[in-house]
């Protein structure tokens, strides 16, 4: 693969604090990606924000706002994780859809292809700066625009079940699945609207754990060990 979009999940980089960051688990991410980056591989990145905010078991506060404060939340989340990759050996851009002061630029296709081919990395941040659309969303979206060859989903679960492993013991993990059977049988790899569009413009995803050691660069080199989500 030459171009891909990593997705990381918020509370996975929160490692077992669940909230906030955990650094050395940041930096053994940076480390990863510094490596394959240093292969040509180019690489754009979306981070969740469930290690801040999980605005949707809320009832107190209106959903657009909820959906604000999570879009924030991401934002933090790619300042912190940049500053990683910086301080790792790489080189960064943090962009968002809406202006955020000086802490990040504002997107735009043709700048974020700059970046990535001047081997930048590129996280993209605040969603789709919409609400009502998850980080899932943001993920798929923009994998489509940069013309990604895949979306590696780094979960705190190291692949796609047919249920709930940490209910059902007997729980069934894929080695490959189709997008179309993802979304007849609601298995949750990503959101709804994610997932069509990744059906609708043949948008591969690659599921694995975060915390397995090299996980990133196993899906890279195909020693791949998780999920593979066929188009």
């Amino acid at each position: 693969m030459k171009r891909v979009l990593l997705k990381l999940s918020g509370e996975a980089l929160a490692g077992e604090k669940k909230t906030g960051f955990d650094e050395e688990t940041c930096i053994k991410v940076a480390k990863q990606v510094k490596e394959i980056v240093d292969d040509g591989v180019q690489v754009g990145i979306v981070i969740g924000g469930g290690n801040f905010w999980r605005g949707r078991t809320s009832n107190t506060i209106e959903r657009t706002k909820a959906d604000q404060i999570g879009m924030l939340a991401t934002v933090m989340n790619c300042i912190y994780v940049s500053e990683i990759f910086r301080y790792v050996g790489m080189d960064t851009v943090v962009m968002t859809q809406f202006a955020c002061g000086d802490c990040s630029v504002m997107y735009s296709k043709d700048d974020a292809m700059n970046s990535l081919e001047n081997g930048k990395v590129v996280f993209f941040a605040g969603g789709t700066g919409h609400p009502y659309f998850s980080t899932d969303t943001a993920t798929t979206l923009r994998a489509i625009e940069i013309e990604a060859d895949g979306i590696l989903l780094a979960k705190s679960i190291d692949g796609v079940y047919d249920s709930d492993p940490a209910t059902n013991p007997n729980a069934k993990r894929y080695d490959t699945i189709s997008i179309q059977d993802v979304i007849d049988n609601r298995l949750g790899v990503v959101d709804l609207t994610a997932s069509i569009m990744c059906l609708e413009n043949d948008m591969p995803m690659y599921v694995f754990a975060l915390n397995e050691e090299g996980s990133i660069k196993k899906a890279i080199s195909g020693e791949f060990n998780g999920t593979i989500v066929t188009v």
